[in-house]
């Protein structure tokens, strides 16, 4: 059985594309950077601590069974930008991704209770310039409030990206060839410990 450890509905919708069939489970983490932190190895450390949580919710596991983590930031100019509370927030955001190229990461983490399998993946979005307007009735279409960094690219805002580099699945939310790739890992794990404990 796999389990998810997200409450995204895009990642669950992702993941419906790779996975025959897959349980959600509640994994309530502290989503704040440490001092000494890259935004690398922040995203990277939530998506393992997600997975973590998820795996201590899960009432009954064996070795079958594989808890999924994800986490996504974006970041600009090495400082990850959050999620907006107010007007404010947005506007400040997305005034200082306009006609720049900025990162989306994605950490994965694949996790049982003897195994941690984790990637990041970074994809390179560049913006066309965005005037006080657009970002003013962006904000009020309700998209951006949800959103880190300010956007959806799956929304409202794909018109604002000029192009990409490198997986738009995992702007969304789930690099989905990372993760398939980590499923089949973890699938051929569980059938050498299933065939080792079967001798």
């Amino acid at each position: 059985m796999l389990y998810l450890a997200s409450k995204s509905p895009r990642r669950q919708e992702l993941l419906n594309q790779i996975a025959e069939q897959f349980e959600l489970v509640a994994a309530d983490v502290n989503e704040i950077a440490l001092a000494d932190e890259t935004p690398k190895q922040f995203v990277l450390r939530m998506a393992i601590e997600k997975a973590q949580a998820g795996l201590k919710n899960v009432v009954t596991i064996n070795s079958n069974d594989w808890v999924l983590g994800s986490d996504t930031i974006v970041v600009n100019d090495d400082v990850i930008l959050g999620k907006p509370k107010e007007f404010n927030d947005c506007q400040q955001m997305l005034s200082a991704l306009s006609d720049k190229k900025h990162q989306v990461m994605t950490a994965i983490a694949l996790m049982n209770n003897d195994t941690v399998l984790s990637e990041v993946v970074i994809t390179d979005v560049m913006f066309r310039a965005i005037d006080e307007d657009e970002i003013q009735r962006y904000w009020q279409s309700g998209e951006p409030q949800d959103k880190a960094g300010s956007y959806g690219i799956q929304g409202l805002a794909g018109k604002f990206v000029k192009r990409i580099e490198g997986s738009y699945s995992s702007v969304v939310g789930l690099p989905l060839f990372e993760t398939e790739q980590l499923l089949l890992s973890a699938k051929a794990r569980s059938k050498n410990l299933t065939n080792k404990g079967a001798k």
